[in-house]
């Protein structure tokens, strides 16, 4: 049996069937209708926020609002290479120049204290990433940010329903993107969704989303397709409902593998801050001294049908499509290309069985010479 990084969290097939069902009557599909306002009012409700613009998937969700911000071409954005290419991707397909800060140690998030001395006359933007679910320095941020008169915009894809000092992440800096992605511990198929303050973001990410479209007759912006359908928005509906048990089922995964590997020499684990509210998304190990290369045990785990997953590498700086940046190159950022060669995420699920994470965590111990 295959045991996957991951599985699709769903609600009962029942239960969805029962929320799509006034579809069949409606035949409304898509277009902001009755679900996705419905949807759109609960996640405001749930992240207490002032808005929440729902997308068709993150990576949109995230070009748009950095579209929105309508930054000059050619001016530069710092952001982290420990993160997906959707982040990276995102900066450079609005013309944005990437300026690559290396991560923090403990939680491998952009390291705050090595922002500062990156910011140019062309900075315009900070893009951390809240990786892992971790939450990044946002007080230490805000600061810089508030200091150099910069926009914030967190790629929080990983982050839904973490909160800080007690504080939803939707509610740090101008703006933050979260993932709906099958994969994620919240999703609705595929989906996204910006989350934001500032009143006149609303009419613009709307008709960003849609084709650019500002009324009947008129089209005033140069947009894009990125609407959330009525499936989507049903199925967050459902999942919304039964997130606080998928949490606590995904804790008790986490505490299973902390149970075995917790104290390994040559293992490091990531511990959540005392301040913050963790959502379970991933299960990071990294081997270093463990008498084990990572590539071996990433092999000997797939040997026996556990899919674990190198995340993130290789590095976003290090791609090749960003080779001829002039701030790219991994070299630049030793301490997050210390961990991309050496960290794997464990399988990690609401349905994951702990005999499951008992035989993983024999496997990988069992890979020491």
């Amino acid at each position: 049996m295959t045991i996957n990084v991951t599985r699709s969290s769903m609600p009962g097939f029942e239960e969805y069937c029962a929320e799509i069902k006034e579809l069949w009557e409606s035949r409304w599909l898509t277009n902001s209708g009755v679900k996705h306002q419905q949807f759109q009012a609960e996640l405001e409700k749930f992240l207490g926020v002032p808005h929440v613009a729902l997308y068709t998937n993150g990576h949109l969700a995230l070009e748009n609002v950095i579209a929105a911000m309508q930054f000059e071409k050619g001016t530069e954005v710092i952001t982290t290479p420990f993160t997906f290419a959707s982040t990276t991707h995102a900066i450079v397909r609005n013309g944005l120049i990437p300026v690559f800060c290396d991560v923090n140690p403990d939680n491998y998030t952009i390291d705050a204290d090595k922002i500062e001395v990156l910011i140019t006359d062309k900075t315009v933007a900070i893009v951390p990433v809240h990786v892992y679910g971790n939450m990044c320095d946002v007080e230490k941020i805000a600061a810089i940010a508030k200091k150099h008169g910069l926009k914030v915009i967190y790629d929080a894809a990983h982050a839904f329903a973490v909160k800080y000092k007690g504080v939803s992440s939707a509610n740090f800096g101008d703006a933050a993107m979260f993932s709906f992605h099958a994969t994620k511990v919240f999703n609705t198929i595929e989906g996204g969704a910006v989350c934001f303050a500032d009143d006149s973001l609303v009419d613009k990410l709307s008709s960003m989303k849609n084709f650019g479209i500002t009324g009947a007759e008129s089209v005033g912006f140069v947009g894009g397709n990125a609407k959330m359908s009525e499936f989507q928005a049903a199925m967050g509906l459902c999942n919304l409902r039964h997130l606080d048990g998928e949490i606590e089922r995904r804790k008790a995964v986490v505490e299973r593998y902390f149970s075995h590997l917790d104290g390994v020499k040559g293992i490091k684990l990531c511990r959540t801050d005392k301040d913050v509210t963790p959502n379970y998304a991933y299960f990071p190990v990294v081997f270093d001294g463990f008498g084990a290369t990572r590539e071996e045990i990433f092999a000997k785990l797939g040997e026996n049908g556990i899919m674990a997953r190198k995340y993130f590498y290789p590095l976003t700086n290090s791609f090749e499509c960003y080779r001829d940046f002039p701030t790219a190159g991994s070299g630049k950022t030793p301490v997050a290309a210390y961990f991309a060669d050496r960290v794997l995420t464990l399988p990690l699920y609401a349905d994951l069985a702990l005999e499951d994470v008992d035989k993983i965590c024999e496997i990988i111990l069992n890979c020491r010479r």
